[in-house]
């Protein structure tokens, strides 16, 4: 096999015909469902809209998305989940999630109900329709805290969450491993760092996009702590890049798709302050949780070698982008006629 710009050549059995992406219209599912359709996929959404927009399908709706492309549905429901029957993908991507780390410390029920039964629905109506492949989207949360010498983190580290979200993602992940064992479903679990970049948008969102709006729109930045706290930051390009190589191959268990290297809060603030040019002071607050994982890096080799994938995007080029993207939003830049065509048509 030969190794590309793109990953691991794949067999060209394994190309996917038509792909399910769940949490199609969200921020990272957008970014995926266009990048599979530059690949030549045929691509179906699947979205409950509750953080989705449809306006995040504006590249995928240039690119050939149509109305029957998208499909609202809840995970959670018998219902929501009949296109995996009906539509019979070849692969499907579970982007679908309660994403946000506070709101799972608020409401640990509503986080276990979307990212714990909303998954298991999933994974159970793959395993009984035949899907190919399932890559299953995780966060570095599970692993909780770790030592600084056991930095970056191998996919074999003991997953020990210390927060409702790592918690909720973690069982997740042994549902996937009992489905491939029981029931022969074959996946790849993507272990996400932080993942920034446009369209990742609202009061829970990244750290990178919050500073980046705050600073734009004139607010002071708040950091919790004394800011040298780390984690491992990915430009959501390279996640959709990792995704989309992904599909074209056999499942390969659990894979880190990250940076590989800890950058803290202090260095993140300095870099969208200059990409801003805004050169506001932050303030400086205690934490408001106990259970803040300090320091977090993940270890890509396997990514390398299984999936010929590695990260591309520096972070100061991925800051400027997404600095750019909160500079359009907060202008109130216009969205794409197909766009709001495709928007009224569902609406009515």
């Amino acid at each position: 096999m030969s190794v590309t710009a793109v990953g691991v050549d794949p067999p060209t059995d394994l190309l996917p015909r038509r792909v399910l992406v769940t949490g199609g219209a969200g921020f990272i599912g957008s970014h995926v469902v266009a990048r599979l359709m530059l690949m030549g996929s045929e691509v179906r959404v699947l979205d409950n809209f509750s953080t989705g927009r449809i306006e995040n399908l504006a590249d995928a709706v240039s690119g050939g998305l149509t109305e029957a492309d998208i499909v609202s549905g809840d995970i959670r429901t018998p219902e929501g989940v009949e296109v995996i029957h009906t539509w019979q993908p070849d692969v499907v991507v579970h982007l679908a999630a309660q994403p946000s780390v506070p709101t799972a410390r608020r409401s640990p029920l509503y986080d276990a109900d979307v990212n714990v039964f909303g998954t298991v629905n999933v994974l159970d109506t793959c395993a009984r329709g035949g899907v190919r492949l399932l890559i299953n989207a995780t966060s570095s949360d599970i692993f909780g805290s770790v030592a600084a010498h056991e930095l970056p983190v191998r996919e074999d580290h003991p997953i020990a969450p210390v927060s409702p979200y790592g918690v909720s993602k973690a069982v997740g992940v042994h549902y996937l491993d009992w489905y491939g064992r029981q029931h022969g479903l074959s996946y790849t679990s993507m272990v996400f760092g932080n993942v920034y970049g446009p369209r990742q948008e609202g009061g829970d969102c990244g750290v990178v996009s919050l500073m980046a709006d705050a600073l734009l729109g004139g607010r002071q930045v708040v950091i919790h702590d004394d800011g040298t706290q780390t984690r491992d930051f990915i430009y959501v390009s390279d996640v959709a890049e990792a995704i989309a190589v992904a599909c074209h191959h056999n499942g390969v268990g659990m894979v880190n798709i990250a940076s590989g290297r800890q950058t803290s809060v202090n260095e993140v603030y300095d870099t969208v302050r200059q990409a801003s040019g805004v050169d506001n002071a932050a303030r400086y607050e205690p934490l408001p949780w106990p259970d803040e994982v300090r320091n977090m890096a993940l270890d890509t080799t396997k990514a390398r070698e299984l999936l010929g994938w590695y990260p591309k995007v520096t972070f100061t080029e991925g800051v400027r982008l997404t600095v750019r993207d909160a500079r359009r939003r907060q202008a109130g830049s216009h969205i794409l006629s197909p766009v709001r065509a495709l928007e009224r048509a569902i609406s009515h």
